[in-house]
């Protein structure tokens, strides 16, 4: 699976199915036609599409905390809290659970944002409030999180 990029408005019908665009099926390549985890966002109100590859990963970290320390646990449960996994159906739908639909205040409209290697699923208004938001100085954080980044690893 490459790098997933790109912004894609759709439609979640009355049954919550949501229909992935066909540049991001291509885009998932062989991921398209194994499992998805569903789960709720860990910092804004939306939800995550995990590839099964993608899932693994952060799997494998959870594994390796400490179940014996109470942080940890409270974590875990919080992190894995709703979490679905789920398939793409006969019609290239994928379905949303009512709970996960609720989360995020999704009605109908939503966007896809391809976020490296997960898709965050947001309800449309929810979205633009997100990255219009005014209220944080956009270059300023780069600066943080990227700046001297390059040479080193980015924390």
């Amino acid at each position: 699976m490459e790098n997933l990029v790109g912004f894609f408005e759709c439609k979640v019908d009355a049954k919550g199915r949501l229909s992935l665009p066909s540049d991001l099926k291509k885009q998932l390549g062989d991921q398209y036609d194994k499992p998805f985890i569903l789960k709720r966002s860990l910092f804004q109100p939306c939800l995550e599409i995990h590839p099964m590859e993608s899932w693994e990963k952060i799997s494998e970290k959870l594994s390796k905390l400490n179940r014996f320390v109470q942080k940890n646990n409270e974590f875990i449960r919080r992190f894995t809290a709703g979490v679905k996994k789920t398939e793409i159906d006969a019609s290239n739908r994928l379905q949303i659970g009512k709970e996960l639909i609720a989360f995020a205040g999704i009605q109908k409209d939503v966007v896809l944002n391809a976020s490296i290697d997960f898709i965050e699923v947001w309800e449309k208004e929810a979205y633009e409030k997100a990255v219009n938001n005014n209220e944080i100085d956009f270059a300023a954080l780069a600066e943080e999180v990227m700046g001297n980044s390059w040479d080193q690893n980015v924390s």
